[in-house]
């Protein structure tokens, strides 16, 4: 195959996709991958037998780098956030509230709490209290002791 005047062949796209893909590597952005992969779509296009004018590919290889770039930012990125605030500070976590499962007796007495969304990797902590509080009842986390969470009750809003 030899290229006939200014369009480029299958492998010139490939190998231009795969320097920017390779290139991404030493840049912070990730936005040079998208543009790489859709260099790597043209030169798969064309490898089928496609004959696309110099025009035509460059146009496809526009849209389709910001489709993968708008795909990756605003659809499947933000549903791989990580929501169990694992590896975070003591600080994160301060001021959670939660369900108590099991109640805590007497000061000192571990109970159990448990949260809607996983804190810290799991969605139930064992934890203390300076006073007795029944299961069922809603708690606020105040301090963390190594595995265990001190906590305390929500006072009920004054009823009118």
């Amino acid at each position: 195959m030899m290229m006939d005047g200014m369009t480029p062949l299958y492998w010139h796209w490939l190998v231009a996709g795969m320097l920017l893909v390779v290139a991404e590597i030493f840049l912070a952005s990730f936005t040079v991958f998208w543009f790489g992969l859709g260099a790597c779509l043209i030169g798969l296009i064309l490898w089928l037998g496609l004959a696309l004018s110099l025009n035509w590919q460059i146009l496809l290889w526009l849209l389709s780098s910001i489709a993968f770039a708008f795909g990756w930012f605003k659809v499947i990125k933000p549903l791989s956030v990580d929501r169990t605030m694992a590896g975070l500070s003591r600080e994160a976590v301060l001021g959670e509230r939660g369900l108590l499962i099991k109640a805590t007796g007497k000061p000192g007495q571990r109970g159990e709490v448990r949260f809607q969304i996983p804190l810290l990797g799991s969605d139930t902590w064992p934890c203390v209290a300076n006073a007795p509080i029944n299961a069922g009842e809603t708690v606020e986390i105040k301090d963390v002791m190594g595995n265990t969470l001190v906590v305390s009750p929500i006072s009920a809003p004054p009823s009118s």
